[in-house]
């Protein structure tokens, strides 16, 4: 809605009845995106409403210590707000005001973003930092000037870092600062089709705000259901059919994730799961491999009895 608002020519940084802007009300509500989307946008990042606070003042003082107000703290540090300003209201910096709200985890993102030095190389700070997982320290990287796009020796960016080794808080920060969901690395994978790879329901959900484009294919001509059905991913296949991913796509090889799961699954509860989600989701039975030999037959020579009697 925001992004429809923009395109049509809403003013960003238009007043409420406190004198604050949408970057304050989406920073009291712990909203990590949307702050993002303004930040983005251009809008005063640092205006302090009629009540004294500025966005981060308010998304401490009159937030919670909880996952989703971390990711909007660093969402504004990324962006580069004001970290240290007393509030003329409250007489207390954002940092004292998450120590005297006892707000543990808020305190520690304050006090790693306000100490931290700029790192002397930010492209490469930010790499390793999505690699191991350090959301804070993403947070100091890109307030430093880091592309969001800079690319390690194989051309893997910071969000598909991310994706890859599970860095959820990470790939929040990421995307809400505008991270492309699409970019590809040398193995022509992408932060998108690597979750079929690790199952990562939290990394599906984390890139979906982005809108990756489903239609991108894998070295192997499959998108990202054929990787989660071989590896017997259930969650992320139930998640993923409820996407508008095609779940009948065709690899490289002529399988269907519905084949892989048979053909490359071990027939145990997993896989027959899997075979049903698909099944239940629309999936065509039918579609043979390269060979003509359709699903029920392989799980038929298989010995994957379950499998069978769902495909009959």
């Amino acid at each position: 809605m925001l992004r429809l608002a923009l395109r049509h020519g809403a003013e960003v940084d238009d007043k409420d009845s406190w004198n604050g802007t949408g970057l304050i009300r989406a920073a009291e509500r712990g909203h990590g995106l949307v702050v993002g989307e303004l930040l983005r946008a251009g809008i005063q990042r640092d205006h302090v409403n009629r009540i004294g606070y500025q966005a981060i003042h308010e998304a401490v003082w009159l937030g919670e210590d909880t996952p989703a107000y971390a990711t909007t703290l660093r969402v504004l540090a990324a962006g580069g707000v004001q970290l240290d300003k007393v509030s003329p209201s409250a007489g207390l910096t954002p940092l004292q005001m998450a120590r005297e709200r006892g707000y543990d985890g808020l305190e520690r993102i304050l006090r790693t973003v306000t100490t931290a030095d700029a790192p002397a190389d930010p492209d490469g700070a930010l790499l390793r930092a999505a690699e191991r997982g350090d959301a804070d320290a993403v947070a100091v990287a890109l307030r430093a000037g880091a592309d969001i796009e800079a690319r390690d020796a194989r051309r893997r960016t910071a969000l598909l870092l991310a994706s890859t080794f599970d860095r959820v808080a990470v790939a929040e920060l990421l995307v809400a600062m505008g991270a492309d969901p699409d970019a590809l690395d040398d193995r022509h994978d992408t932060p998108w089709l690597v979750t079929g790879v690790t199952g990562s329901v939290a990394m599906l959900e984390a890139l979906l705000p982005a809108h990756p484009d489903l239609t991108i294919r894998n070295r192997y001509g499959g998108l990202s259901p054929i990787p989660a059905g071989e590896r017997g991913h259930v969650d992320y296949i139930r998640r993923v059919v409820r996407t508008d991913v095609g779940i009948d796509h065709v690899n490289d090889l002529g399988w269907t994730a519905m084949l892989e799961a048979i053909i490359l699954g071990d027939g145990s509860d997993d896989y027959v799961e899997i075979v049903r989600i698909l099944l239940a989701a629309g999936a065509d039975r039918t579609i043979g491999d390269q060979d003509g030999v359709t699903p029920l037959q392989h799980a038929e020579r298989r010995g994957y009895d379950d499998i069978a009697a769902l495909l009959r």
